[in-house]
């Protein structure tokens, strides 16, 4: 089926992209490490502005292996709770052994879709989200549920990549298999991970939700590797639609597409390995 019949029938968009998280969610649990390392920085932000404190109830949605929330955790006791969420269990199981394996008693799991969050009205005092608000058909619709489930005075904060042009590291993944298919990826239509790069459309989607309060900061996050395997490896195992479709080319092609991104990074090269600049939108508000 091509994109563009997908994109027009939503119910099947949204199956499609439950699917391609399904996929590619052991890649998530390969590199969980590494996508909390990667966070980091943004993590440490997002739990400083959202400022969860003992006794409180958070929400930590599009999970995926779940760090964010399980850095909260330790935030909110004695007393409060942390309920990790993703919109396929697959995910929320990753995230659930992890916090077995460390030893994290005040979280729990949930599967829950960011745009018709299962939760009663007013039932967290925090909402975070790293990473997922732009990956959805309708994120105004998700920004409005994170302020329903919100109670009275909560806070959010929520991140997103910033513009295109200030995340090489992503945006030449984009470019080169766009040239290799010979047709722009993601294709029209398709939430993609610069959806919400601009930061005063992200302002007015979550003014426009009824959030009040509402700030945007950018965060330097450059990818860092070792050497161009090791970032080639974690960055296409964790992209999403991407994986799925690198997965599915011929040898040949795939070769060939390992070729362009050599070639794309190699200006990024350092003596320490690869270094490729990158950006994040941190978005904080309260109800």
């Amino acid at each position: 089926m091509e994109a563009r019949s997908i994109v027009d029938r939503p119910d099947e968009l949204r199956a499609h992209l439950r699917g391609m998280w399904v996929a590619v969610a052991g890649g998530w649990e390969r590199h969980a490490e590494y996508v909390d390392s990667r966070g980091a920085v943004v993590t440490a932000a997002m739990l400083a502005a959202a400022r969860p404190r003992p006794g409180e109830q958070v929400l930590e949605l599009a999970c995926g292996p779940g760090g964010v929330g399980l850095a909260a955790a330790a935030l909110v006791a004695p007393g409060g709770e942390v309920v990790l969420s993703d919109v396929v269990p697959e995910m929320t199981a990753i995230a659930s052994a992890r916090a077995e394996a460390l030893g994290i008693e005040n979280v729990s799991t949930r599967e829950l879709d960011l745009e018709h969050i299962d939760e009663a009205d007013d039932s967290y005092d925090v909402v975070l989200c790293r990473e997922g608000l732009m990956l959805v058909p309708d994120p105004a619709r998700a920004a409005r549920e994170i302020r329903r489930v919100l109670r009275p005075g909560g806070r959010v904060a929520v991140a997103v990549w910033g513009p295109r042009e200030r995340n090489p590291w992503l945006g030449l993944v984009l470019d080169a298999v766009s040239a290799q298919l010979g047709k722009p990826f993601p294709p029209p239509g398709m939430p993609g991970p610069f959806s919400l790069s601009d930061s005063e459309r992200l302002e007015a989607m979550l003014v426009g939700a009824g959030l009040q309060s509402v700030e945007i900061s950018e965060l330097p996050t450059p990818a860092r590797a070792r050497s161009f395997e090791d970032w080639s490896t974690s960055t296409l195992a964790l992209a999403g639609p991407l994986a799925k479709l690198i997965a599915s080319l011929p040898e040949a092609a795939r070769t060939a597409l390992t070729a362009r991104l050599r070639e794309a990074v190699d200006p990024f090269v350092t003596p320490a390995g690869v270094d490729i600049p990158g950006l994040t939108l941190l978005a904080s508000a309260r109800r």
